[in-house]
């Protein structure tokens, strides 16, 4: 069975735990219908297009 030879420093430790809990910004791009701003491959919030398909109304 494996052993550790030396025991990892707690140092060591957080550095490593840090980059597995890394927070990362969300993409932004603009709708191409309404020039709102929305996540790439989902569909607009504002007006309801995913790419030039309306999939669903917008009630105003």
């Amino acid at each position: 069975m494996a052993v550790p030879k030396q025991k990892r420093s707690s140092s060591r430790t957080h550095h490593k735990r840090a980059k597995i809990y890394k927070a990362f910004s969300v993409a932004v791009t603009t709708c191409p219908n309404c020039g709102a701003p929305k996540q790439p491959h989902r569909v607009c919030l504002r007006c309801g297009y995913y790419g030039k398909k309306q999939v669903f109304e917008v009630a105003k």
